[in-house]
Protein backbone atom coordinates (compact mmCIF):
# COMPACT_ATOMS: atom_id res chain seq x y z
CA UNK A 1 0.00 0.00 0.00
CA UNK A 2 1.17 3.64 -1.00
CA UNK A 3 0.01 6.88 -0.77
CA UNK A 4 1.99 7.69 -4.28
CA UNK A 5 0.26 6.88 -7.20
CA UNK A 6 2.36 4.53 -9.56
CA UNK A 7 4.45 3.78 -6.75
CA UNK A 8 4.61 0.25 -5.07
CA UNK A 9 5.92 0.67 -1.68
CA UNK A 10 6.82 -2.63 1.05
CA UNK A 11 7.51 -1.76 4.41
CA UNK A 12 10.46 -2.46 5.99
CA UNK A 13 12.20 -2.31 9.42
CA UNK A 14 11.59 1.06 10.39
CA UNK A 15 10.39 4.22 8.98
CA UNK A 16 11.75 5.40 5.45
CA UNK A 17 8.93 7.49 5.20
CA UNK A 18 10.78 10.48 4.14
CA UNK A 19 12.88 8.78 1.73
CA UNK A 20 9.86 7.32 0.18
CA UNK A 21 8.81 11.09 -0.37
CA UNK A 22 11.67 12.06 -2.10
CA UNK A 23 12.03 8.76 -4.66
CA UNK A 24 8.17 9.76 -5.47
CA UNK A 25 9.62 13.11 -6.38
CA UNK A 26 12.16 12.01 -8.63
CA UNK A 27 10.96 8.83 -10.10
CA UNK A 28 7.17 9.58 -10.52
CA UNK A 29 7.51 10.66 -14.25
CA UNK A 30 9.87 7.36 -14.68
CA UNK A 31 8.91 5.58 -18.08
CA UNK A 32 10.89 2.34 -16.83
CA UNK A 33 10.36 -0.28 -14.34
CA UNK A 34 12.72 0.35 -11.16
CA UNK A 35 12.76 -0.93 -8.17
CA UNK A 36 15.05 0.76 -5.35
CA UNK A 37 15.31 -1.13 -1.89
CA UNK A 38 16.50 1.06 0.93
CA UNK A 39 18.44 0.80 3.98
CA UNK A 40 15.86 -0.35 6.21
CA UNK A 41 14.66 -3.53 4.35
CA UNK A 42 11.64 -1.24 2.92
CA UNK A 43 11.26 -1.54 -1.11
CA UNK A 44 10.00 0.76 -3.35
CA UNK A 45 8.88 0.08 -7.47
CA UNK A 46 7.86 2.46 -9.80
CA UNK A 47 6.17 1.28 -13.15
CA UNK A 48 4.15 -2.32 -13.35
CA UNK A 49 6.04 -5.48 -14.44
CA UNK A 50 9.87 -7.06 -13.51
CA UNK A 51 12.27 -4.19 -12.65
CA UNK A 52 15.06 -3.87 -15.33
CA UNK A 53 17.30 -3.11 -12.35
CA UNK A 54 17.25 -2.64 -8.62
CA UNK A 55 18.76 -0.36 -6.43
CA UNK A 56 19.97 -0.98 -3.20
CA UNK A 57 20.93 1.73 -0.51
CA UNK A 58 23.04 0.36 2.01
CA UNK A 59 23.40 3.50 3.53
CA UNK A 60 21.12 6.71 4.86
CA UNK A 61 23.67 9.36 4.83
CA UNK A 62 24.53 8.04 1.19
CA UNK A 63 21.49 8.36 0.53
CA UNK A 64 20.73 12.07 1.63
CA UNK A 65 23.58 12.94 0.81
CA UNK A 66 23.07 12.29 -2.98
CA UNK A 67 19.93 14.16 -2.65
CA UNK A 68 21.47 17.43 -1.22
CA UNK A 69 24.54 17.31 -3.24
CA UNK A 70 23.01 17.53 -6.45
CA UNK A 71 25.97 15.67 -7.69
CA UNK A 72 25.28 13.30 -10.29
CA UNK A 73 29.39 11.61 -9.66
CA UNK A 74 27.99 11.60 -5.71
CA UNK A 75 25.68 8.67 -7.00
CA UNK A 76 28.94 6.87 -8.91
CA UNK A 77 31.27 7.42 -6.03
CA UNK A 78 28.75 5.59 -3.58
CA UNK A 79 28.26 2.79 -6.14
CA UNK A 80 32.41 2.39 -5.98
CA UNK A 81 32.41 2.63 -2.38
CA UNK A 82 29.88 -0.05 -2.11
CA UNK A 83 27.21 2.10 0.00
CA UNK A 84 25.06 1.35 -3.40
CA UNK A 85 24.39 -2.08 -5.19
CA UNK A 86 23.36 -2.60 -8.43
CA UNK A 87 21.72 -5.73 -9.55
CA UNK A 88 19.79 -6.39 -13.40
CA UNK A 89 20.51 -4.32 -16.16
CA UNK A 90 23.75 -2.12 -15.55
CA UNK A 91 22.87 -0.79 -18.87
CA UNK A 92 19.08 0.47 -17.34
CA UNK A 93 20.78 1.70 -14.55
CA UNK A 94 23.67 4.13 -16.55
CA UNK A 95 20.50 5.45 -18.15
CA UNK A 96 19.22 7.04 -14.81
CA UNK A 97 21.27 9.74 -15.93
CA UNK A 98 19.29 10.71 -18.80
CA UNK A 99 16.14 10.52 -16.61
CA UNK A 100 18.04 13.03 -13.72
CA UNK A 101 18.85 15.38 -15.86
CA UNK A 102 15.91 15.94 -17.74
CA UNK A 103 14.10 16.63 -13.95
CA UNK A 104 12.05 19.36 -14.10
CA UNK A 105 10.81 19.94 -10.71
CA UNK A 106 8.93 23.31 -9.09
CA UNK A 107 10.11 25.42 -6.95
CA UNK A 108 8.09 23.87 -4.75
CA UNK A 109 8.98 20.47 -5.38
CA UNK A 110 12.56 21.57 -5.05
CA UNK A 111 11.77 22.72 -1.63
CA UNK A 112 10.00 19.37 -0.66
CA UNK A 113 12.88 17.21 -1.72
CA UNK A 114 15.48 19.20 0.39
CA UNK A 115 13.54 19.47 3.61
CA UNK A 116 12.04 15.36 3.11
CA UNK A 117 16.26 15.19 2.70
CA UNK A 118 16.89 16.72 5.78
CA UNK A 119 14.53 14.91 7.46
CA UNK A 120 16.26 11.45 7.06
CA UNK A 121 19.07 11.70 10.14
CA UNK A 122 21.99 8.91 9.65
CA UNK A 123 23.65 7.00 12.58
CA UNK A 124 26.38 8.88 13.28
CA UNK A 125 28.78 5.87 13.69
CA UNK A 126 28.49 5.77 9.73
CA UNK A 127 31.32 7.74 7.78
CA UNK A 128 31.28 7.71 4.44
CA UNK A 129 35.21 9.55 4.05
CA UNK A 130 35.94 6.37 5.98
CA UNK A 131 35.68 4.29 2.72
CA UNK A 132 36.52 6.55 0.31
CA UNK A 133 38.43 5.02 -2.80
CA UNK A 134 42.22 5.40 -3.17
CA UNK A 135 41.71 7.86 -6.47
CA UNK A 136 39.91 10.28 -4.56
CA UNK A 137 42.88 12.85 -4.04
CA UNK A 138 45.42 11.86 -7.07
CA UNK A 139 45.22 14.34 -9.46
CA UNK A 140 42.17 16.05 -8.87
CA UNK A 141 44.14 19.25 -8.65
CA UNK A 142 46.04 19.10 -11.55
CA UNK A 143 43.24 18.25 -14.04
CA UNK A 144 42.92 21.93 -15.60
CA UNK A 145 47.46 22.07 -15.76
CA UNK A 146 49.39 21.56 -19.18
CA UNK A 147 49.83 17.72 -19.21
CA UNK A 148 53.77 17.06 -17.94
CA UNK A 149 55.62 13.86 -18.54
CA UNK A 150 56.08 13.32 -15.15
CA UNK A 151 51.86 13.86 -14.59
CA UNK A 152 51.42 11.49 -17.86
CA UNK A 153 53.76 8.77 -16.41
CA UNK A 154 51.89 8.95 -13.32
CA UNK A 155 48.11 8.63 -15.17
CA UNK A 156 49.39 5.88 -17.85
CA UNK A 157 50.59 3.92 -14.32
CA UNK A 158 47.05 5.07 -12.88
CA UNK A 159 45.01 3.51 -15.68
CA UNK A 160 47.27 0.80 -17.24
CA UNK A 161 49.32 -0.70 -14.18
CA UNK A 162 46.29 -1.75 -12.21
CA UNK A 163 47.18 -5.74 -12.77
CA UNK A 164 48.53 -7.59 -16.08
CA UNK A 165 46.16 -10.41 -14.71
CA UNK A 166 43.59 -8.29 -14.42
CA UNK A 167 43.06 -7.03 -17.66
CA UNK A 168 43.95 -10.49 -18.73
CA UNK A 169 40.50 -11.55 -17.24
CA UNK A 170 38.15 -9.62 -19.75
CA UNK A 171 40.64 -9.01 -23.05
CA UNK A 172 41.18 -11.14 -25.72
CA UNK A 173 44.52 -13.27 -25.67
CA UNK A 174 46.84 -10.83 -27.43
CA UNK A 175 45.63 -8.29 -24.53
CA UNK A 176 44.11 -6.02 -27.36
CA UNK A 177 43.07 -3.07 -25.45
CA UNK A 178 41.33 -0.94 -28.04
CA UNK A 179 38.35 -0.97 -30.36
CA UNK A 180 38.05 -4.38 -32.41
CA UNK A 181 36.66 -4.66 -36.03
CA UNK A 182 33.45 -6.85 -36.31
CA UNK A 183 33.18 -7.90 -39.76
CA UNK A 184 30.64 -10.62 -39.53
CA UNK A 185 27.84 -10.95 -36.59
CA UNK A 186 28.39 -13.08 -34.24
CA UNK A 187 32.04 -13.03 -34.36
CA UNK A 188 34.30 -13.56 -31.18
CA UNK A 189 36.26 -10.97 -29.68
CA UNK A 190 39.26 -12.93 -30.48
CA UNK A 191 38.58 -12.99 -34.07
CA UNK A 192 37.53 -8.84 -34.18
CA UNK A 193 40.64 -8.01 -32.60
CA UNK A 194 42.88 -10.14 -35.01
CA UNK A 195 40.56 -8.12 -37.51
CA UNK A 196 41.89 -5.32 -36.16
CA UNK A 197 45.39 -6.00 -36.12
CA UNK A 198 45.42 -6.85 -39.75
CA UNK A 199 43.45 -4.04 -41.16
CA UNK A 200 45.93 -1.24 -39.47
CA UNK A 201 48.28 -3.40 -41.43
CA UNK A 202 46.91 -3.40 -44.94
CA UNK A 203 45.78 0.19 -44.19
CA UNK A 204 49.60 1.14 -43.78
CA UNK A 205 50.61 -0.90 -46.71
CA UNK A 206 53.43 -2.82 -44.98
CA UNK A 207 55.82 -4.27 -46.81
CA UNK A 208 58.44 -6.86 -45.88
CA UNK A 209 62.03 -4.89 -44.23
CA UNK A 210 59.99 -1.39 -43.30
CA UNK A 211 60.39 -0.10 -40.09
CA UNK A 212 57.24 0.77 -38.19
CA UNK A 213 56.99 2.58 -34.57
CA UNK A 214 53.90 2.17 -32.53
CA UNK A 215 53.63 4.80 -30.45
CA UNK A 216 52.09 3.86 -27.35
CA UNK A 217 52.19 -0.40 -28.15
CA UNK A 218 50.22 -1.22 -25.13
CA UNK A 219 50.83 -4.87 -24.80
CA UNK A 220 52.27 -5.10 -27.72
CA UNK A 221 50.10 -7.18 -29.89
CA UNK A 222 50.04 -4.91 -32.60
CA UNK A 223 53.93 -4.54 -33.33
CA UNK A 224 54.36 -8.59 -32.88
CA UNK A 225 51.30 -9.10 -35.23
CA UNK A 226 53.29 -6.78 -37.93
CA UNK A 227 56.51 -8.49 -37.67
CA UNK A 228 55.29 -11.83 -37.84
CA UNK A 229 52.35 -11.53 -40.59
CA UNK A 230 54.12 -8.57 -42.32
CA UNK A 231 58.24 -9.06 -42.29
CA UNK A 232 58.48 -5.41 -41.17
CA UNK A 233 61.14 -4.76 -37.99
CA UNK A 234 58.60 -2.88 -35.27
CA UNK A 235 59.32 -0.66 -32.49
CA UNK A 236 57.31 -0.06 -29.65
CA UNK A 237 57.24 2.50 -26.56
CA UNK A 238 55.16 3.06 -23.65
CA UNK A 239 55.09 4.80 -20.13
CA UNK A 240 52.86 1.58 -18.52
CA UNK A 241 56.10 0.05 -16.43
CA UNK A 242 53.20 -3.53 -16.38
CA UNK A 243 53.05 -3.40 -20.48
CA UNK A 244 56.93 -3.15 -20.98
CA UNK A 245 57.92 -5.92 -18.97
CA UNK A 246 54.55 -8.24 -20.69
CA UNK A 247 55.59 -7.37 -24.52
CA UNK A 248 59.03 -8.00 -23.52
CA UNK A 249 58.20 -11.19 -22.34
CA UNK A 250 56.33 -11.94 -25.22
CA UNK A 251 58.65 -10.94 -27.58
CA UNK A 252 61.10 -13.55 -25.67
CA UNK A 253 58.20 -16.42 -26.00
CA UNK A 254 57.37 -15.87 -29.49
CA UNK A 255 61.48 -15.25 -30.46
CA UNK A 256 60.87 -12.66 -32.18
CA UNK A 257 64.01 -10.84 -30.66
CA UNK A 258 65.49 -8.92 -33.52
CA UNK A 259 62.13 -8.12 -35.05
CA UNK A 260 60.62 -6.06 -32.18
CA UNK A 261 61.50 -4.11 -29.73
CA UNK A 262 59.97 -2.26 -27.11
CA UNK A 263 61.42 0.45 -25.07
CA UNK A 264 59.90 2.55 -21.89
CA UNK A 265 59.89 6.11 -23.46
CA UNK A 266 57.53 9.12 -23.79
CA UNK A 267 56.58 10.14 -26.88
CA UNK A 268 58.20 13.70 -26.25
CA UNK A 269 61.43 11.89 -26.34
CA UNK A 270 61.98 10.11 -29.53
CA UNK A 271 64.86 11.41 -31.51
CA UNK A 272 65.98 11.37 -34.87
CA UNK A 273 64.44 12.38 -38.12
CA UNK A 274 62.37 10.59 -41.09
CA UNK A 275 63.69 7.33 -38.77
CA UNK A 276 60.59 4.66 -39.62
CA UNK A 277 58.76 3.99 -42.92
CA UNK A 278 55.57 3.66 -41.45
CA UNK A 279 53.96 5.00 -37.66
CA UNK A 280 50.90 3.72 -36.03
CA UNK A 281 49.37 5.04 -32.46
CA UNK A 282 46.19 3.55 -31.46
CA UNK A 283 44.48 5.08 -28.18
CA UNK A 284 47.15 7.12 -27.04
CA UNK A 285 46.80 10.51 -28.62
CA UNK A 286 43.86 10.65 -25.46
CA UNK A 287 46.27 10.68 -22.90
CA UNK A 288 48.37 13.96 -24.81
CA UNK A 289 46.08 16.60 -23.89
CA UNK A 290 44.39 19.26 -26.09
CA UNK A 291 47.01 21.84 -25.45
CA UNK A 292 49.81 19.54 -26.72
CA UNK A 293 48.11 17.69 -29.86
CA UNK A 294 50.41 20.37 -31.83
CA UNK A 295 53.61 18.71 -30.04
CA UNK A 296 52.26 14.91 -30.61
CA UNK A 297 51.74 15.39 -34.27
CA UNK A 298 54.85 17.31 -35.02
CA UNK A 299 56.58 14.81 -33.25
CA UNK A 300 55.10 12.04 -35.60
CA UNK A 301 55.42 13.97 -38.55
CA UNK A 302 59.43 14.26 -38.09
CA UNK A 303 59.79 10.85 -37.45
CA UNK A 304 58.06 9.66 -40.72
CA UNK A 305 59.72 9.26 -43.65
CA UNK A 306 58.72 11.11 -46.89
CA UNK A 307 56.28 9.02 -48.49
CA UNK A 308 55.52 7.13 -45.39
CA UNK A 309 52.22 6.48 -44.00
CA UNK A 310 50.91 7.32 -40.12
CA UNK A 311 47.96 5.51 -39.04
CA UNK A 312 46.29 7.39 -35.45
CA UNK A 313 43.59 5.53 -34.25
CA UNK A 314 41.55 7.25 -30.93
CA UNK A 315 38.57 8.14 -29.67
CA UNK A 316 36.89 11.90 -30.29
CA UNK A 317 33.77 13.65 -28.74
CA UNK A 318 31.24 15.68 -30.23
CA UNK A 319 32.05 18.82 -28.33
CA UNK A 320 35.59 20.39 -28.63
CA UNK A 321 37.17 21.79 -25.81
CA UNK A 322 36.86 19.52 -23.44
CA UNK A 323 34.65 21.11 -21.17
CA UNK A 324 33.81 20.68 -17.70
CA UNK A 325 31.17 17.90 -17.05
CA UNK A 326 29.81 15.10 -14.94
CA UNK A 327 30.78 13.02 -17.70
CA UNK A 328 34.58 14.72 -17.82
CA UNK A 329 35.04 15.05 -14.67
CA UNK A 330 34.41 11.01 -13.65
CA UNK A 331 36.44 10.09 -16.50
CA UNK A 332 39.69 12.32 -15.00
CA UNK A 333 39.15 11.71 -11.61
CA UNK A 334 38.53 7.48 -11.97
CA UNK A 335 40.01 6.23 -15.04
CA UNK A 336 42.74 8.48 -16.92
CA UNK A 337 43.47 11.64 -15.05
CA UNK A 338 44.94 13.42 -17.95
CA UNK A 339 42.53 12.15 -20.54
CA UNK A 340 40.67 15.03 -23.05
CA UNK A 341 39.00 14.34 -26.33
CA UNK A 342 38.28 16.47 -29.11
CA UNK A 343 35.88 16.56 -32.40
CA UNK A 344 37.45 14.71 -35.13
CA UNK A 345 37.01 18.00 -37.23
CA UNK A 346 39.58 19.50 -34.68
CA UNK A 347 41.79 16.90 -34.92
CA UNK A 348 42.15 16.63 -38.66
CA UNK A 349 43.00 20.35 -38.59
CA UNK A 350 46.13 19.75 -36.38
CA UNK A 351 47.26 16.86 -38.82
CA UNK A 352 46.99 18.87 -41.71
CA UNK A 353 48.63 21.77 -39.60
CA UNK A 354 51.76 19.82 -38.90
CA UNK A 355 51.68 18.98 -42.62
CA UNK A 356 49.86 15.79 -43.29
CA UNK A 357 48.00 14.99 -46.23
CA UNK A 358 44.51 13.25 -44.94
CA UNK A 359 43.75 10.28 -47.39
CA UNK A 360 41.46 8.39 -45.31
CA UNK A 361 39.39 8.29 -42.15
CA UNK A 362 37.06 5.39 -41.32
CA UNK A 363 34.27 5.88 -37.99
CA UNK A 364 34.65 2.69 -35.71
CA UNK A 365 31.85 3.68 -33.31
CA UNK A 366 29.71 1.07 -33.44
CA UNK A 367 32.20 -1.16 -32.89
CA UNK A 368 33.36 0.17 -30.11
CA UNK A 369 30.36 0.04 -28.66
CA UNK A 370 30.42 -3.70 -29.31
CA UNK A 371 33.81 -4.24 -27.98
CA UNK A 372 32.89 -2.16 -24.75
CA UNK A 373 29.86 -4.55 -24.05
CA UNK A 374 31.46 -7.69 -24.74
CA UNK A 375 34.31 -6.52 -22.11
CA UNK A 376 31.86 -5.64 -19.45
CA UNK A 377 30.18 -8.93 -20.18
CA UNK A 378 33.77 -10.89 -19.86
CA UNK A 379 34.26 -8.77 -16.77
CA UNK A 380 31.53 -9.42 -14.86
CA UNK A 381 31.24 -13.30 -15.43
CA UNK A 382 34.83 -12.97 -13.83
CA UNK A 383 34.35 -10.93 -11.14
CA UNK A 384 35.68 -13.49 -8.27
CA UNK A 385 38.48 -13.70 -9.93
CA UNK A 386 38.92 -10.26 -10.05
CA UNK A 387 39.19 -9.56 -6.84
CA UNK A 388 42.23 -11.66 -6.49
CA UNK A 389 43.96 -9.00 -8.47
CA UNK A 390 42.05 -5.89 -7.59
CA UNK A 391 39.90 -4.27 -4.81
CA UNK A 392 35.79 -4.48 -5.54
CA UNK A 393 36.35 -0.58 -5.84
CA UNK A 394 38.05 -1.12 -8.61
CA UNK A 395 35.90 -3.78 -10.45
CA UNK A 396 32.92 -1.48 -9.86
CA UNK A 397 35.41 1.91 -11.34
CA UNK A 398 36.00 -0.90 -14.69
CA UNK A 399 32.19 -2.46 -14.55
CA UNK A 400 30.48 1.42 -14.54
CA UNK A 401 33.06 3.21 -16.60
CA UNK A 402 32.97 0.27 -19.66
CA UNK A 403 29.16 0.22 -19.72
CA UNK A 404 28.86 4.11 -19.26
CA UNK A 405 31.09 4.48 -22.64
CA UNK A 406 29.34 1.73 -24.25
CA UNK A 407 26.30 3.40 -24.45
CA UNK A 408 28.31 6.96 -25.15
CA UNK A 409 29.45 5.25 -28.12
CA UNK A 410 26.05 3.62 -28.97
CA UNK A 411 24.08 7.35 -28.17
CA UNK A 412 26.99 9.04 -30.90
CA UNK A 413 28.34 11.43 -28.37
CA UNK A 414 31.49 9.62 -28.21
CA UNK A 415 32.90 8.36 -31.97
CA UNK A 416 36.74 6.76 -32.66
CA UNK A 417 37.95 7.28 -36.00
CA UNK A 418 41.84 6.07 -38.02
CA UNK A 419 42.86 8.74 -39.84
CA UNK A 420 45.79 7.29 -42.55
CA UNK A 421 47.95 10.49 -43.29
CA UNK A 422 51.33 10.89 -44.83
CA UNK A 423 53.94 14.28 -45.19
CA UNK A 424 52.23 16.82 -47.67
CA UNK A 425 54.61 16.36 -50.70
CA UNK A 426 54.07 17.25 -54.51
CA UNK A 427 53.91 14.76 -56.50
CA UNK A 428 53.57 11.94 -53.60
CA UNK A 429 51.20 9.06 -54.38
CA UNK A 430 51.42 7.22 -51.10
CA UNK A 431 48.25 5.19 -51.36
CA UNK A 432 46.90 3.32 -54.36
CA UNK A 433 43.62 5.18 -56.63
CA UNK A 434 41.83 2.87 -54.94
CA UNK A 435 40.47 1.00 -51.43
CA UNK A 436 40.28 -1.88 -53.18
CA UNK A 437 43.96 -3.61 -51.66
CA UNK A 438 42.59 -3.69 -48.35
CA UNK A 439 39.84 -6.27 -48.90
CA UNK A 440 41.41 -8.36 -51.46
CA UNK A 441 42.83 -11.63 -49.13
CA UNK A 442 45.08 -14.07 -50.68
Amino acid sequence: MTDFPEMIVKSGNSGSGPAHHVLYLLFRDYEGIIQIRLWDGSEVRFGHGNPEFSLTFRCSRAFRDIILSRNPLRLAESYFQGLIDIDGDLYSAVNLRHHLASLRLSLADKAMLVAKALRITPPKSVSISDVAPRWRKTFEQKLGARSSKKLNRHSISFHYDVSNDFYALWLDRQMVYSCAYFELSGQSLEEAQCNKLDHICRKLRLQPGERLLDIGCGWGALICWAAEHYGVTAHGITLSQNQYHHVQQTIRSRSLEGRVSVELLDYRDLRGEGSFDKLVSVGMFEHVGLKNLPTYFAIAHRMLKPGGLFLNHGITTDEGGWKKSAATEFINRYVFPDGQLDTVSTVQQLMEDAGFEIHDVEGLRQHYALTLREWVRRLETRHEEALNYVTESVYRVWRLYMAACAMQFEEGTTGIYQILVSKRSPFSNPVPLTRRDLYQRG
